[in-house]
């Protein structure tokens, strides 16, 4: 016998059915770490990652107690300063896309300037959502007339993910956030527009959630001034430490610690370099091990500051070597053909060594300088294999110094002089050649002459400067205007000054742009190398040559200060207190610059002065050797 079910039965099985669906639709979120949420669910977009495919924490094992950090109800701050490629960006990702999934709430991420969260939204997030299936579910496409999922807000159920950039007070200071991502935060402005830290902008609207978490992200920059250095020192500051295969002492992996030979390849202006080996001496042994050895060996991250922790303040430090991207040859290379550049060599210390940069600033002692005088047997010392000369510019003189040049970047100041006489009159320029026409003699009768000649053009006889280099073309004089600021290369090529009489253009002249700043970095960094047996600086004591106390005052007058700015930090040179003239820095710096310029070949030079003939050139190899801080002094 057939039965047929009532309207009731029917609307109970329905109302059962619409139950389930719902008891579906709100299930409890799993309960996971960041680090298997990732392993579980996350993708990397191919346009982002050269290994593009599922999430393997494995891959990056020294992100996985970051990750966690985050879920971890304990912490409240993590703060992790890393170098570049060691995933920092992709952990970033997984931590937002673990809160938007599991633990959602209002959260903000926040990036240096609006452009750059523009950039990120569009590079980033929106692939990451594209290709990440429980991600793809809960955020819809975004739409430029819907205002609740744009380019610069993400929503999805419990919550929405704003971007936008440290320069941005409006966005800073509105309404309540559980979750606070800053990225690079050394690069973060000063003030937001006139309302203050931005940091603490959005500290303040977090303070209504009893389980926010603040997690900032950075490169560390310059030690004094980096805010991720003071964010890490607040935490419990624990370092990415690496098992020695000899001793079994863990050990954070410094540059320090780094030994190679490497050998330099070409000719010419640029260098290029080969690395042969790299190997990592164990700081507590000694012992050496490759790079494969070592990457291979137990890690595990130490604290210096574990107490920090009852405070909810987690903080992590990772560096390059530890990165599975980047080869150890690689950072070497980079460090070896950054030398001469300190622009390059911040870059460097900061995105691969994960190192702070001290700046350098006054260099010596004067007293302590005069001290290192040195009595000249002759004009020129043995071991100066090429003359240059550098002019600086006053109304009523010119102030020059000759310096010589040898092998190891090893220097002689030769004689420092000035010329009376307003830089318009024939006899000033006429006088300046016997300088550089001059003979000067080494004890064995042998000789040399000034090979080539910078002349500052940046007072207020520009004109007579630009005319009076073109006549002495032919012996290498040149006009020269100097730059400041951070970033101007040292030297380029010239281009073409025009010279002007009554109004009209009667001719053009070479014009050297020089990058002062660049130049005084060098010299500091160099007489701060005096003790060491190359690179070394070398002052005449004997009378008459102008190497006097006020040369040595004149040569340390100047230091690296810094300000904050809406920019960040801004590192420019100052005159110091009791140092008036600063004549004597600016005609070593164009000396210097002088010789940049010339290249000249120091073999060739010393096989000809000393009757060599030319043999084959042998393989040029660098060992590392410890040292504190690698210096910046190529000329």
């Amino acid at each position: 016998m057939t039965t047929s079910r009532t309207k009731n039965e029917d609307e109970f099985v329905n109302l059962n059915k619409s139950i389930k669906r719902a008891v579906i639709n709100f299930k409890p979120p799993e309960q996971m770490t960041v680090s298997e949420w990732a392993d579980k669910y996350r993708r990397l977009s191919p346009e982002n990652s050269a290994e593009a495919g599922p999430w393997r924490t494995s891959r990056t094992p020294y992100l996985k107690e970051i990750m966690d950090a985050f879920t971890d109800p304990k912490v409240h701050r993590i703060a992790v300063a890393a170098s570049s490629q060691v995933g920092k960006t992709e952990m970033e990702m997984n931590m937002i896309s673990y809160m938007i999934d599991i633990d959602p709430g209002p959260a903000m991420f926040v990036l240096p300037t609006v452009d750059n969260g523009k950039d990120m939204a569009k590079r980033r997030i929106a692939p990451m959502i594209r290709d990440t299936r429980p991600l793809r579910k809960k955020i819809a496409v975004s739409k430029s007339r819907d205002s609740d999922n744009t380019m610069l807000k993400k929503s999805y159920p419990g919550g929405m993910l704003t971007i936008t950039g440290s320069n941005s007070p409006a966005s800073l200071a509105s309404v309540p956030c559980r979750y606070v991502f800053g990225d690079e935060r050394d690069r973060w402005a000063k003030d937001a527009g006139g309302e203050g830290d931005p940091w603490g902008l959005v500290e303040a609207r977090t303070i209504t959630f009893y389980n926010y978490k603040m997690v900032e992200v950075s490169t560390p920059t310059v030690k004094g001034y980096s805010a991720i250095e003071k964010s890490f020192g607040r935490g419990t500051q624990e370092y990415w430490c690496v098992q020695c295969p000899h001793c079994g002492e863990y050990n954070f992996i410094e540059f320090d610690h780094i030994r190679y030979e490497a050998h330099r390849i070409g000719e010419g202006k640029e260098k290029h370099y080969v690395v042969d080996s790299v190997d990592y001496a164990c700081p507590a042994c000694g012992c050496k091990s490759g790079e494969q050895e070592i990457k291979k060996q137990p890690k595990k991250w130490i604290a210096k500051n574990p107490e920090a922790y009852k405070n909810g303040i987690r903080s992590f430090w990772i560096n390059a070597f530890s990165s599975p991207w980047m080869p150890w040859k690689k950072i070497v290379l980079e460090f070896l053909e950054a030398q001469g550049d300190p622009q390059k060599m911040k870059t460097v210390y900061n995105t691969l060594f994960g190192q702070l940069w001290e700046e350098q600033g006054e260099a010596i002692d004067e007293d302590e300088l005069m001290g290192r005088r040195e009595e000249y047997d002759a004009e020129l010392p043995d071991g100066v294999l090429c003359l240059t000369c550098g002019v600086d510019t006053q109304d009523d003189r010119l102030e020059y110094e000759v310096v010589g040049y040898g092998m190891n970047r090893e220097n002689w100041g030769i004689e420092k002089g000035y010329i009376m006489g307003k830089p318009l009159e024939a006899d000033v320029w006429e006088r300046l050649d016997g300088i550089i026409d001059r003979v000067w003699k080494f004890k064995d009768g042998k000789d040399l002459k000034v090979s080539i000649t910078f002349v500052d053009s940046g007072g207020h006889y520009t004109q007579e400067v630009y005319e009076n280099c073109r006549r002495r073309l032919m012996k290498r004089v040149f006009a020269i205007k100097g730059r400041g600021g951070e970033g101007v290369p040292y030297i380029g090529p010239p281009g073409r000054a025009k010279i002007v009489k009554d109004g009209v253009v009667v001719g053009t002249t070479p014009l050297y742009i020089i990058g002062v700043d660049a130049g005084k970095e060098r010299i500091y960094s160099g007489l701060k190398r005096e003790n060491e047996g190359t690179h070394r600086y070398h002052f005449p004591k004997n009378e008459g040559k102008g190497y006097d106390s006020n040369f040595f005052n004149g040569l340390l007058s100047e230091t690296m200060v810094s300000k904050i700015t809406a920019k960040g930090v801004v590192w420019a040179w100052k005159k110091l207190d009791g140092h008036n003239r600063n004549e004597a820095l600016d005609c070593r710096n164009y000396a210097n610059a002088a010789y940049r310029a010339l290249n000249p070949n120091l073999e060739k030079i010393f096989q000809r002065l000393h009757d060599i003939k030319p043999q084959k050139q042998m393989k040029k190899v660098y060992r590392r050797q410890p040292q504190r801080k690698a210096v910046q002094d190529e000329w």
